[in-house]
């Protein structure tokens, strides 16, 4: 998932879209409402894209997690972020098998359940392609270019050569015309 300029505020319920930097704040957008306010240097602002979840392993990005959420509900909206702790402990276990249960919060899952279901249903979720697809689909692009202008250079000098005989005739032309 792409979660570029989506930020979280700390007190706030629901998620804001970054608009500008003002002088001792930023002016941010709220996603749900489209009001805009400014969150001032007191506020605890976190970009979704640099958030991450702990895992057994090396700390997994809100955007996989997202993806993952998104796999597991078929593109549909998760289950409510009000659910008892146990029940979004063990519906998050089995989105993230290898979560860090001792320092994932309950709280933690609960917000990345709820932003989840504010993406979802504001359609802000679109999976992304795996960097190896981005590669190999710039790769096709930049062939198919190099093609093209192959193309192009060959018609170009194959017209070229086609106006340099003309010309040539031409000439010749002129000189047996005149003797």
């Amino acid at each position: 998932m792409n979660l570029k300029d989506i930020l979280a505020i700390s007190g706030e319920g629901t998620l804001f879209k970054f608009i500008a930097q003002g002088k001792n704040a930023i002016i941010v957008e709220n996603l749900e409402t489209g009001r805009r306010i400014s969150a001032g240097g007191t506020a605890k602002v976190s970009a979704l894209d640099e958030i991450a979840i702990y895992t057994s392993g090396e700390d997994m990005p809100l955007s996989k997690v997202m993806d993952h959420i998104w796999e597991k509900e078929n593109g549909g909206e998760a289950v409510s972020h009000k659910l008892s702790d146990a029940d979004l402990k063990k519906y998050f276990s089995e989105v993230l098998p290898d979560y860090d249960h001792d320092r994932v919060y309950s709280s933690d899952i609960k917000k990345v359940i709820h932003w989840y279901n504010i993406l979802h249903n504001l359609n802000l979720l679109v999976k992304e392609e795996p960097e190896e697809d981005k590669a190999e689909t710039k790769a096709e692009a930049e062939v198919e270019a190099e093609d093209k202008v192959k193309t192009q250079v060959k018609g170009v000098k194959k017209n070229t050569g086609t106006a340099v005989k003309k010309t040539v005739k031409q000439e010749q032309g002129k000189k047996a015309g005149s003797k």
